[in-house]
């Protein structure tokens, strides 16, 4: 579950490692790339996002194709620090399929809000793993190949594990 942490973290003026300001940078850089783009009153095309996701970033994506309805939606590209279950073929899957007890799942439901707003989306909040709980913070970002018409939805997604504190025995 380490995978979970997400982006590589920056150092600060001492060197230590603070992975909370690189995984909230994360979700601001793209919503931020995505409303540049989406400026001048039409969402982004799926081709634009290229020039956004930059280097590791792609490691905490979801790419998802839009379908009517919702739930058929299907999942395009999950990145690795995402997959915490390898043994899916989620290539086949579409949101429906997606095991409830998941991250991928609790940010698929997100879809609903993104196509009835027709705006990105930004949520956080928790889910329970095996070994403690997930913490996460995701933005679900509109693509529309005709300016208009939402066809994909990219989500950036921090997350990290918090384990469950070991409880002591007394005797």
């Amino acid at each position: 579950m380490e995978a979970l942490s997400g982006a590589a973290a920056s150092a600060d003026s001492e060197g230590s490692i603070d992975p909370s300001t690189t995984q909230l940078r994360l979700v601001n850089r793209l919503l931020h790339r995505w409303r540049e783009a989406a400026s001048d009153g039409v969402f982004p095309s799926i081709d634009n996002i290229d020039p956004w996701v930059i280097g590791d970033d792609w490691k905490d994506c979801l790419l998802i194709a839009i379908e009517a309805p919702v739930e058929a939606s299907r999942l395009i590209a999950i990145g690795e620090h995402l997959l915490v279950r390898p043994q899916w073929q989620w290539q086949t899957l579409s949101v429906a399929e997606v095991p409830e007890d998941s991250l991928i799942s609790v940010i698929a439901s997100r879809l609903h809000s993104v196509v009835a707003l027709r705006d990105c989306v930004i949520d956080e909040g928790e889910i329970a793993a095996d070994s403690g709980m997930i913490l996460y913070r995701c933005a679900l970002l509109p693509l529309a190949a005709d300016g208009a018409e939402i066809d994909h939805v990219l989500a950036a997604v921090n997350c990290k594990l918090v384990p469950v504190a070991s409880t002591r025995q007394l005797p």
